[in-house]
């Protein structure tokens, strides 16, 4: 696979078709993780290693998988990887894991992981299935960091609050208050304002998409897009 290639799976995984924004997928643990930008680190962290570790599991056994039991044999690779982050996260940063609870075995059921690993990894090489994985995970994470961080600096001023009592000492750093003495507005930290906060970073996805189909290319010239608007 070629240089070319590459670059396009990581436009892929984080703009033109990523998890949140353009499949719609696990939009469940987004929604429901990300009152904090530590929450929404934390569960997609977790998510982006069982994705790569999926793709690169399938993409190794890819000759050996029959396609008669293809399906279920993704579905006990996947549950294997979550199992191992469940009891990683339990052992060694279990405020995270009580933080996160029920959504790090929901992982299994993600869509998006089990439609790359059919879609992609079981056809392809290890290394193209390694950076497609880290592509569409580091998409989802990012889209749950920036959800998070909306809903949380609205909502209360601060952005990865608790980042090192969730993810340990050594992420104290991260911790800011953004608005000192700030009363915040509740709306965002409950359940509705991951829609809002979703709704905002999918309307600026919108946006941002329609600004670059319209600026003007160098083989375009303002001059001649301006006249050819004008013809219209």
């Amino acid at each position: 696979m070629s240089e070319t290639n590459y670059k396009s799976l990581f436009t892929n995984g984080l703009w033109s078709n990523n998890v949140a924004m353009c499949q719609m997928l696990a939009l469940c643990p987004l929604l429901a993780v990300t009152s904090t930008a530590t929450n929404g680190l934390g569960m997609g962290l977790a998510t982006m290693f069982v994705m790569v570790s999926s793709n690169l599991i399938t993409s190794v056994l890819r000759m050996i998988i029959t396609p008669q039991v293809r399906i279920p044999v993704f579905i006990v690779l996947i549950a294997s990887m979550v199992t191992m982050v469940d009891l990683f996260l339990n052992a060694f940063m279990h405020e995270l894991y009580k933080v996160l609870g029920l959504f790090i075995p929901l992982i299994v059921t993600n869509c998006a992981i089990l439609g790359r690993v059919e879609a992609f990894a079981s056809k392809e090489p290890v290394l193209p299935a390694i950076v497609d994985g880290i592509a569409m995970g580091l998409g989802f994470l990012l889209v749950l960091v920036i959800v998070g961080a909306f809903r949380e600096v609205i909502g209360s001023g601060t952005l990865f609050a608790h980042a090192s009592l969730l993810l340990g000492p050594s992420f104290g750093w991260m911790e800011i208050t953004v608005i000192p003495n700030y009363s915040g507005v509740l709306l965002l930290i409950l359940p509705p304002g991951g829609f809002m906060a979703l709704g905002f970073v999918l309307t600026l996805k919108r946006l941002i998409d329609r600004w670059a189909e319209n600026r003007p290319t160098k083989e375009t010239p303002v001059e001649d897009q301006k006249l050819s608007e004008g013809a219209a």
